[in-house]
Order: C-alpha cells, then structure tokens, then sequence
C-alpha cells in the first residue's frame, strides 16, 4: 500500500495504512497534553487545543523532519505562565506571533546551523531530563480530585490498566506490526473500560474539548512601545526554547530513522506555525519530543502522519468530543510512561565509567535543571556554557613549548598547541627573558593564535623582550597575526612560503 507523493518539494515514500494510523494515536496522545499544558499556562483547554491542531498542521506541511510531531507544550506554557497572570490571555497571542516572527527571522539567517554547538553530552540531559518529565508529570494522574493519592480499588483497577497499557505497546510489535501498538492498547482499553463499566477517570474528567474550528482573532491590545517592552522578553525566551527544543527533538528523530531534516527549514516552520496560532487563539508551542518519538516508533516516517493528527485533533473538537472524552486515562497514562522509558537514554548510564568525568558532569547538570526548573532552553545554555569552559580549560593545559639554542647562540621556543585566552598565562610562564640569549625565535608551526588575548599576550612578551634590550623573531604566523601586532614590522620574520592563512577572532564590538 505504498506509493510516492511530492508534497512542497519533498518526495518520499508513504506507507498510507501506518502514516493514518499512527496520526490517529498521535492525535488520541495530543488530547490530554495540550490540555493539561493550557492548564499549567493558566488558560482555557481550548487555547491549547487550538494551538496543537495549528502548530501540528503547519509544521507537518512545512517543517524540515517529516514524522516529527508540533503542538502545545509544557516549556512554552512554563514561560508564558507568569505574562497569563499579570496582563492576560491577549498579550499572550501577541507574544505568541512575536516569537513567531522572532523564529522566522533565525530561520532566514540560517540560525539552524547553531544547533551544532550542542555537545552530546548535552543532547543526554536534555533527553534524560525530558523523559523523567514525561514521567512524573503522569504520577499526577494517580490522584484524585482533590489532590489525594488514589486507594483501594480505583488505585488498582487504574494501575491494572495503565501496566496492560504498557504490556501491549511492549509486546504487540513482538508479535505483529500490522496495526499500532499504542492505538492498540488504546482500543483495548476503552473497550474493557467500557465493557465491564469500570469507573475510572476520563478525558472528559479533565476538562470538555468541545469547541469550534480556531476563530480568527487579532489580538486586543495596545500598540504601544510599552506593549512591546512588556512582551517582547517573553517571546524571545518563547522563540529561544522553541528552537531549542525542536531542533533537539529534529536531530533525535534524525537518530532513529538514520536520516537528515533540515534545521533552518524547522525554524522557519515553527515560525509560521506560532504567528497563525496567535492570530487563531492558540498558545503557542513547539516539537513535542513525546508525540514525535509516538509516530516515528509506530513506524511513520512522512508528512502524511503529522496532517492526521492534526486534522483529527481537530475533528476530535469539533465533532467527537463526546466520544473521546470517554478514553480513559489510564490508557494514555500507560501511553506516556512507555514514551518516557523509550526516551530515556539507557545507554548514557552505561557509559559513565567510560565517559570523561566532565562530560558526565555536563550531562547530569543538565538533566537536574531540566528535571528541577522545567527551563528547557536554560538547561541546554546550562550545558554548552559548562561544555565550552571545559574544552577550553583542556586545551588551556594543551600549550607546550620545545626549547633549545643552537650553534649561533640563537635560543628558539618552538609553540605546541593553541594559544587563546585560556592558555595565555601557561604560554607566558614558558619564557625566561632574563636568562635569554640576546635573540630569540619564537616559532609557531604547530600552534595557532586564536583570538585578541593571544595577540595582546605576544604584544606584551615582544614588549618585555624589547625592554630587557634582546630581539625577538617570531616565525609562522599568519598574516591576520601579524597585522594585529603593534610592532610587526620590526619583530615578524617568516618564511611566506610556510605562513598559515588563518584568521584571529576579533571582538568588533570593543
């Protein structure tokens, strides 16, 4: 049942049967997080529903990864949450379609590419910290009403359900692939819920999904400077955790299916996708690593999957409320914690005793800040920011320098590794100016000069040779280097055949 399509420029092939179903149990998952996000966020259910059916379709047409999965989520809803409470749900869909346009601007200046920066390391926490998120924000669903931990027999007729939930999406796949297996334990469960009258908590019990197609809606504030100082924070902080979130989740996905997405096309995507939320009563959102890992495991791989469930989302609201308020909520309790345990990177706890201490470090900082703060993007800047400090403190501790003087009397310091300003003081301890002969050769063939420290430190090594009467040569530098010298002309002796061509970093902004 496969053929190909061309759907924007992007030919593939489609699996009809898996791309449907899969879009219909992404749909049934999309359900319950987007209104518990909305909740979290302070809004009405609707505002987030709204949200997922927009963010998912839009992104499934345009995005840079088929098969990933776009909608309300519990980062954005983090972040908007305090804005909610101060000033209200319209400067919500103001900042909404301006951390859309704040997206869109970082997909046209190919801001993707950035996403390279993260370490692995990182990638680890933020995945860890994800999964023990989607776990124990299910725990919530073992209370009841009133807050109380469950008991007595709707504790063990919802926990019997929720473990035949997860024995059959761990199971079925072993048996066949033919259909689902998260669909599957769906059904299973609505129908012995529904066979054998089983009070048990609902869909429905949360809150009604029933509404209309996302009415049109300009948003109903101020045009004002003070309005833009006001959301302005908010949206960047909503268009930073956005990216970040989606280009992880984007190179997750590229993991499992050992395929490429297209970050700078994901970027625009989420940009586009978060200005028609706001201006049709959503909330906002971004990659949902939970929903995405849901399809991609159910074996869809296209654009097809990402339609479905967006377009039954919407149909679930518009039409099938009543229905899919009746889904127990065990059945997509069950659903969300096998997600978690598939989230999980097991193997990065294997590798802990083969893991440099500082990577381990990295990504157990990492995981704590997004498991504590629920900060996805802080936890990842967290994470790179602790990462670049250590490569450099390592390669500060790289420099090394081979001394000898030869039959001229003339004593060379041949320069091993780079120098940069984490190894501008160890570079400085290598020379003994007093004891020097009257001329030096200072040769940098296997080092490299990276950035304006190094150069301030050459200056001021020239300087102190220049004071204490001896001369000074330094060799293999590139031409960046030598016009970045303050006394260049007198001190550069080079071969131009042998010189490097690369460039010094430069801060333009001093």
């Amino acid at each position: 049942m496969k053929s190909y399509i061309q759907l924007f420029n992007f030919k593939q092939s489609v699996d009809y049967k898996t791309e449907v179903l899969s879009g219909l149990t992404v749909a049934l998952a999309l359900v319950p997080e987007a209104v518990a996000f909305a909740l979290i966020a302070g809004l009405s259910p609707l505002t987030g529903l709204y949200a997922a059916f927009m963010m998912g379709l839009v992104t499934a047409v345009l995005g840079g990864r088929p098969g990933m999965i776009s909608g309300a989520t519990g980062a954005v809803a983090v972040v908007i949450v305090t804005l909610v409470k101060s000033h209200g749900v319209e400067y919500i869909f103001a900042t909404v379609i301006l951390a859309g346009l704040i997206q869109l601007l970082a997909g046209f200046l190919r801001l993707g590419k950035l996403i390279r920066l993260v370490p692995h390391p990182v990638i680890f926490g933020f995945v860890n910290g994800l999964a023990i998120i989607i776990f124990m924000s299910q725990l919530a669903q073992f209370k009841d009403d009133t807050g109380n931990w469950l008991t007595g027999n709707s504790l063990y007729y919802f926990s019997g359900m929720v473990l035949l939930t997860m024995l059959i999406i761990f199971g079925l796949p072993k048996l066949t692939k033919a259909i689902p297996a998260s669909l599957t334990a769906i059904l299973a469960i609505f129908g012995l819920v529904t066979i054998l009258q089983i009070d048990t908590k609902t869909v429905g019990d949360i809150a009604s999904i029933k509404g209309e197609f996302p009415p049109f809606h300009i948003p109903s504030i101020p045009l004002s400077w003070e309005t833009l100082s006001i959301i302005f924070p908010y949206a960047a902080i909503v268009a930073g955790v956005g990216l970040i979130e989606s280009l992880l989740t984007l190179n997750i996905v590229d993991e499992i299916t050992e395929t490429r997405g297209r970050g700078n096309k994901e970027a625009v995507a989420q940009g586009v996708a978060n200005i028609l939320s706001g201006f049709f009563s959503g909330m906002g959102g971004c990659a949902m690593i939970g929903q995405s890992l849901i399809n991609v495991s159910n074996g869809a791989r296209a654009r097809l999957s990402g339609i479905v469930a967006a377009v039954m989302l919407l149909v679930f609201v518009m039409f099938g409320s009543a229905l899919i308020e009746k889904v127990p909520m065990a059945a997509l309790t069950g659903l969300m914690i096998m997600v978690s345990i598939g989230t999980f990177e097991w193997a990065s706890l294997k590798t802990f005793t083969k893991m440099p201490k500082s990577d381990v470090f990295v990504m157990v900082m990492v995981t704590l800040v997004t498991v504590f703060l629920h900060n996805l993007a802080l936890a990842v800047i967290v994470g790179v920011i602790i990462a670049a400090l250590v490569f450099a403190w390592d390669n500060a501790k790289r420099i090394r320098a081979r001394k000898f003087t030869d039959e001229h009397g003339i004593k060379h310091y041949e320069i091993f590794g780079p120098l940069f300003f984490g190894s501008v003081t160890a570079f400085n301890e290598k020379f003994d100016i007093m004891n020097d002969p009257t001329e030096v050769i200072i040769d940098f063939a296997e080092s490299r000069v990276v950035d304006m420290s190094a150069i301030e430190a050459l200056n001021k090594i020239t300087e102190r040779y220049r004071k204490a009467g001896k001369k000074i040569h330094l060799k293999h530098l590139s031409a960046d280097c030598k016009k970045l010298l303050n006394n260049a002309d007198d001190l550069i002796d080079v071969n131009v055949w042998e010189d490097p061509t690369y460039k010094v970093a430069i801060d333009f902004t001093q």
